[in-house]
């Protein structure tokens, strides 16, 4: 029987990419709405090496590249896409440089005390600005002109007291956003990273550069330490040691016995690498990696840990098993349950599990139908996952590990506070021949160890997340599909966090911002303008 199967499964690898999906599509025709978002997954037959957060080590090269193979195709299933690192930035620090004037501002940032990279910084007398590169050309019929000059852009230096005198005392060649630690401006450039002396802003001087092997979605300076979260794409024939960051003098590498991988099986196709950076020396001098998949992690940093999210979908195979014992074994008879319960007991990949499914199910296609949708549908929370990964930032160690339903929209959508960390969530809609299951939102508690002790759930409906605020005792969170819900949550008991208010307006916002402690700005659309509502709460 194990011969017959394997033959199945070398048939499904032999398939073209085009008539791979249709057969796996149709092997699971009753179920398309998970396999649609989810794809399925081969069984890992490498031993693993086990950690007690969740986590494992791979143990082999070979390892590493059967788990890249049996999980790669799966991408093409994820429903959503990741823009993360550099945006929009919240509740700016207190306080600055008891120098001229008195006091000075700072760029917007999530946490108070956590500085982010921005297009603007000052030390109270200097104003660093890095434009981005822009340049425009218009055609008009009709009329004929020279191209202008290409300016490269530049990042300037701009004496701002006395304000009578304000002018640029000087320039780099180098933009991207930027962090300033004492008399050190750190410019982030792409895929690089450089340190100026700007003790002297009249003439600045590089003093280091390092270069990062992919991109950094994330970074964060806190108590003089810059936090960094990069991306490196991996592929199967990768070679190890990998470099994941090459200074003037060395290359940071890691070798694969090092890099962790969530216990679930889930759609690999990056290295996320955690590391903190001297920006005085511009030295690495502590990290840590693990594989997930590109567009799907979220980065959040509170002043006592770094949080590294991962969306996944695990494998359709159990749920699918689980509904044939639970509702269909009045439908299908003797023979052909064993033979599924079998079939779930073999060692091999689950595509080819799949693809005999749809022998074994054919003939009860349409009975089984009819069951399906509400099946489903009870249990859309437990086919689509987000991991959570903490580190804590003294011992820059993974201290915990956990999990909930949907995925964040972005760094918004986790906050820590009092020892708990609070994490939005929304529910991807599935959309299938037999019916949907539509979208919800919901909002997690989770102690220090990541473990789920409160949440509300279903908010808005068939709409998404669209911006997300929580801010002390309260959370806000305002979804959409037609008109703009506002809710207000009170989160003073972890374990009884409550909806205590609702608001619907046309349009919605995409970023709340606190002006007072009663007072609640959003920033968003309706129809094609730009909408600004305040929010009394």
């Amino acid at each position: 029987m194990v011969e017959d199967y394997r033959k199945w499964e070398k048939r499904v690898r032999n398939l073209s990419p085009g008539r791979h999906l249709r057969y796996t599509l149709l092997a699971t025709v009753v179920v398309v709405m998970i396999v649609a978002f989810i794809g399925s997954y081969r069984f890992l037959r490498s031993p693993v090496v086990k950690t007690t957060f969740g986590l494992t080590k791979f143990s082999s090269e070979s390892e590493f590249r059967s788990y890249l193979l049996s999980s790669s195709w799966l991408l093409n299933y994820l429903p959503r896409t990741f823009t993360a690192s550099f945006s929009v930035r919240d509740v700016g620090l207190e306080g600055g440089l008891a120098a001229i004037p008195e006091r000075i501002s700072t760029t917007n940032v999530q946490v108070a005390g956590i500085d982010e990279p921005d297009i603007v910084k000052t030390d109270g007398v200097n104003i660093y600005f890095s434009p981005p590169p822009l340049f425009y050309v218009w055609w008009i019929p009709g009329f004929r002109a020279e191209f202008p000059e290409f300016q490269y852009p530049q990042t300037h230096i701009v004496r701002a007291f006395p304000p009578e005198n304000i002018s640029v005392i000087s320039k780099i060649d180098k933009t991207g956003d930027m962090l300033l630690v004492d008399n050190v401006l750190v410019i982030f450039s792409g895929s690089e990273i450089t340190g100026y002396d700007v003790s002297n802003p009249d003439s600045p001087v590089e003093t280091w550069s390092i270069e990062v092997n992919g991109s950094i979605i994330a970074a964060r300076l806190y108590r003089g330490v810059i936090y960094l979260v990069t991306q490196t794409f991996v592929y199967s024939d990768i070679d190890f040691p990998l470099t994941l960051i090459r200074t003037e003098n060395e290359a940071v590498t890691i070798g694969v016995s090092e890099i962790y991988r969530p216990v679930e099986r889930i759609p690999v196709d990056a290295l996320f690498t955690a590391a903190t950076l001297d920006p005085m020396q511009g030295k690495i001098t502590n990290k840590l990696s693990f594989v997930g998949s590109s567009g799907t992690s979220i980065v959040y940093m509170s002043q006592n840990a770094l949080y590294i999210t991962y969306t996944y979908y695990p494998s359709p195979l159990e749920t699918y098993h689980r509904f044939i014992k639970e509702k269909c074994g009045d439908i299908l008879s003797s023979d052909d349950m064993l033979r599924i319960d079998k079939l779930i007991a073999l060692e091999i990949s689950e595509e080819a599990k799949l693809f005999e499914l749809e022998t074994i199910l054919e003939p009860y296609l349409r009975e089984i139908s009819a069951r399906a949708e509400n099946y489903f549908a009870e249990r859309a929370r437990d086919l689509q996952l987000t991991g959570i990964i903490k580190v804590d930032l003294e011992s820059f160690g993974i201290v915990a590990q956990g999990r909930v339903p949907g995925y964040p929209l972005n760094q918004f959508s986790l906050d820590e506070f009092n020892g708990y960390l609070r994490l939005a969530t929304t529910i991807e809609p599935f959309i299938w021949m037999f019916g949907s299951v539509q979208s919800a939102n919901d909002v997690y508690i989770l102690d220090g160890e990541l473990k789920v002790v409160g949440s509300v759930k279903d908010l808005g409906l068939t709409e998404r997340i669209y911006s997300v605020r929580f801010i002390g005792e309260k959370g806000y969170i305002v979804t959409f599909r037609e008109t703009d819900p506002f809710y207000v949550l009170d989160l003073s008991d972890p374990a009884n966090p409550r909806l205590t208010g609702e608001l619907k307006i046309p349009g919605y916002s995409s970023y709340l911002h606190p002006i007072t402690e009663n007072l609640i700005l959003g920033i968003g659309r309706e129809n094609l303008n730009v909408k600004i509502s305040l929010f009394d709460v």
